[in-house]
């Protein structure tokens, strides 16, 4: 797929997307995807062509919501809201943050329910993220009901200066560019987009507890993804 038709797809998606307007840098998102380097290729046996169009409702959210994930782990306020849910818990943009690493591993009913715990706390886009889930699983009565929940959900108010934390820590830097631009790629191409495996690893051991009974046990942050948001990474 050209980088031409990748853009089309971001403009695509957020056409229809108001919650994500205003809320992270799609201009830029826009212009690196048109730059990103392309990941290496999957095995030849496993390449099909790809269609102008997908084939279906579900397969088409599905791509879309790997795009907003992209955009949510891409945003400059990503890093400092999974540090305060680390510190201090209770961080709707947070959990919405926490989620979207979650999907990246297919973790998917785990993303779930961070994204419900996003939502129930004010955060329009786990919401929006919660709609494609259940379009991408033909779940159209329950993609509906999360869709019109993200519009009833009020924008976030504009943001103030930035603070240094008292920690003297200042603004943890997030993930790399290079993962970022990595994500971003991998959309384009239309594939799933994946942490490296590094960085997977430390999401993929994160401790579980109980939730609800129809998410059974699901991982929970702990000082480890400190490491996801070092300058080195793990």
């Amino acid at each position: 797929m050209s980088g031409l038709r990748g853009r089309a797809q971001v403009d695509e998606l957020l056409a229809g997307a108001e919650v994500l307007h205003g809320a992270y840098p799609v201009a830029e998102a826009r212009r690196r995807l048109g730059r990103a380097p392309v990941p290496p290729p999957p095995p030849a046996s496993a390449v099909r062509p790809a269609p102008d169009v997908f084939p279906s409702a579900h397969e088409q959210a599905a791509h879309d919501l790997d795009l907003a994930v992209a955009l949510v782990v891409d945003a400059p306020g990503a890093a400092p809201s999974l540090r305060r849910l680390l510190d201090e818990g209770g961080d709707p943009h947070g959990a919405l943050v926490f989620g979207a690493l979650l999907h990246l591993t297919r973790a998917g009913d785990a993303a779930a329910y961070w994204w419900r715990q996003a939502a129930e706390g004010g955060s329009r886009t786990a919401a929006f993220c919660l709609a494609l889930l259940h379009r991408s699983r033909a779940e159209f009565r329950d993609a509906e009901r999360w869709r019109e929940r993200s519009r009833r959900i009020a924008p976030p108010a504009a943001p103030g200066p930035r603070r240094t934390p008292a920690t003297g820590r200042g603004t943890p830097p997030g993930l790399s560019e290079e993962v970022r631009n990595r994500l971003l790629a991998q959309c384009r191409e239309r594939r799933h987009p994946s942490l490296p495996a590094a960085l997977e690893s430390v999401v993929n051991r994160l401790p579980t507890a109980p939730a609800e009974e129809e998410d059974g046990p699901v991982p929970h942050p702990d000082a480890s993804l400190h490491r996801l948001l070092s300058p080195s990474g793990p």
